[in-house]
């Protein structure tokens, strides 16, 4: 199976794979600047935390301090909730940019994987690092992809039945 690998949002073309990749979503009624911003915004049990967090002056800050949050700070439920989160935010990612629609779609059948450096368990739970991790990024990347591709299937259409003849030349009854 090809494998497509994407880490850096500036690498052409699937960097915008990255939820670093600077492109406005609109998600749950509220316009984000990244992804990024799309998700952790999810994470926060207080709204002031919430407000600090997408004031970072970049993504990868924003990520850093949402990775950096105390337990208290965080939704209890969030472990359980993350991945789905994660999953409708790719899929409004993907549906309201045509251009980066067609550049997932173009992947085919690839398996996708977010590929870090650095070795952490946050990087291997989003990615891999040296073929080791979950890589749920691309795994949730992977299947919005597949549902994408699925709802701009043409559905078939039921073809006329042809009239059956008797051997005389008259129609049968259907």
């Amino acid at each position: 199976m090809q494998e497509i690998e994407f880490y850096r949002a500036s690498e052409k073309p699937y960097g915008v794979f990255s939820n670093l990749y600077k492109r406005a979503i609109v998600f749950e009624g509220v316009e984000y600047p990244t992804s990024e911003h799309a998700y952790q915004a999810g994470k926060p049990r207080k709204d002031a935390v919430r407000e600090w967090l997408m004031a970072a002056p970049s993504p990868s800050l924003l990520a850093m301090a949402a990775h950096g949050l105390y337990v208290w700070d965080v939704h209890p439920d969030w472990s359980k909730t993350k991945f789905e989160r994660m999953k409708r935010v790719l899929h409004a990612k993907f549906a309201q940019h045509p251009d980066l629609q067609r550049i997932l779609l173009s992947t085919g059948e690839a398996r996708l994987v977010e590929v870090a450096t650095v070795d952490n368990a946050v990087n291997r739970l989003w990615g891999e690092v040296k073929g080791v991790g979950k890589n749920m990024l691309g795994t949730l990347l992977m299947e919005v992809r597949n549902e994408i591709r699925a709802s701009l299937a043409v559905p078939d259409v039921p073809k006329k039945k042809a009239a059956r003849k008797r051997s005389d030349g008259k129609r049968l009854a259907a």
